[in-house]
């Protein structure tokens, strides 16, 4: 479903704290360089892409944070931004929860808004602040495949990697 992914980095180290500190400390400031380093890294996701479509929070989520992490990092990587997805129910947060359950957690969580209608046959870039399992990814791309958009990759500033054993 979704083509090619990227991320800056491994959720980890310095990169961890500056995520937590925009996301969780209200850091907003830092969208910019975040933004600005998806950019970079993420040059092969972005080419020839025609918008940055970001993973949208539920209003209640959006309302306690008073912010939308996603949002501001998708007006820093050089595409227009498009607010085609709504989250349409609330959902536990993804990090509290166990990687089977993931999917469970976002599935129909996500429904498209009437500025997705422009991005029938368009290719377009989601854009997170984090991947674990990808499963949010993968509902978003869903919800916009099922729009008629023609090809759908992400851009996140970072990925949790974990080590099988």
């Amino acid at each position: 479903m979704i083509v090619l992914t990227r991320a800056i980095g491994s959720y980890d180290g310095a990169l961890r704290a500056i995520v937590h500190a925009f996301k969780y400390d209200g850091r907003r400031s830092l969208a910019a360089r975040l933004g600005a380093l998806m950019k970079a890294r993420g040059a092969m996701v972005l080419a020839g892409a025609e918008a940055a479509v970001p993973v949208p929070l539920h209003t209640s989520r959006r309302r306690e944070r008073g912010f939308d992490q996603a949002a501001d990092l998708a007006r820093h990587v050089g595409l227009p931004v498009v607010h085609a997805l709504g989250r349409i129910r609330p959902t536990a947060v993804q990090a509290s929860l166990p990687a089977g359950r993931r999917h469970a957690n976002v599935r129909d969580a996500f429904a498209l808004t009437a500025a997705a209608v422009p991005l029938q046959g368009r290719v377009v870039v989601l854009v997170d602040d984090v991947s674990t399992t990808g499963a949010t990814l993968e509902a978003c791309a869903r919800a916009l495949s099922g729009a008629g958009v023609r090809e759908v990759r992400a851009l996140t500033a970072a990925r949790v990697v974990s080590i099988r054993r």
